[in-house]
Parts: C-alpha cells; structure tokens; sequence
C-alpha cells in the first residue's frame, strides 16, 4: 500500500511541489531534502523555513508521520508549536487529552507540554510550526 506521501493524491503534494517566496531568492520545496527524525521510526521532515530565514523568528516544516508510526511523548521546552493537518489522520496527545487529527485540524501546544502524535492507517501529513525556531 502506498502512503499519501508517495501516491501524489493529496493536497500534501502540491506544497512537495511549491516554493519559499522571499524577498530576493526562491527557494523549491523539492529542493529541500526529507530528514528521517533522530528518534522516532517512520517519521521525516522537511524543513521549509529555520531561523535564517525568519530572523530567528521562526521555524515551518512538512511532517510525514507513515502509516502506525508515532512521534513519541516529547515536548519543546521553550517553543510553542502548531500542528495544521493537511491529509491522513491520527491522534494527537497533548496535556493529557487525545486529539483526533484529520484534515483541516489546527492545534498548540504550549511550552513545556508532553505531548505525542500517532498516524492512523494511511499515515499523516502536517505542517509543523515552531516559536521560537526549532532550527
């Protein structure tokens, strides 16, 4: 079976295809590597904007978690982090209560806050935000 990453078949695909706009340079997605995740097993990364980008501000990234994998309990010690899901489904935990994730969710998590994410059957694809920059 084919994860939504590789079937093309979802709006997730189109950003794998679109661009970072700034002023004086453009910069392609597709150029921009996936980076498996350091601790967590069928999970990678696409790291759209860091902190050189945004002054420090900032960090955006493209988020594939495969089919039944999970981004174990963690948290972020300064950062506040959204999560825009953009296809497939999941669970996200966060202070202690489960989130169903689908399409079209929009979550925080605050600082300092366990918090976990685990892919339905086909997967999960999201858009990760951190404040400040994770990288």
């Amino acid at each position: 079976m084919q994860t939504l990453k590789e079937s093309g078949k979802t709006l997730f695909a189109a950003f794998e295809q679109g661009e970072l706009a700034l002023p004086g340079r453009r910069v392609m997605f597709m150029e921009r590597d996936w980076q498996p995740h350091s601790q967590f097993a069928g999970v990678a990364l696409k790291h759209l904007l860091t902190a050189t980008d945004t002054n420090g501000a900032f960090s955006y990234h493209l988020v594939c978690v495969e089919p039944g994998c999970a981004i174990g309990e963690h948290m972020h010690a300064t950062q506040r982090e959204t999560h825009e899901v953009i296809a497939g489904a999941g669970v996200c935990r966060n202070q202690n209560e489960d989130f169903d994730y689908r399409t079209g969710v929009v979550s925080l998590i605050e600082p300092g806050v366990q918090h976990s994410v685990t892919a339905g059957g086909e997967g999960l694809l999201l858009f990760a935000k951190f404040i400040p920059p994770l990288l």
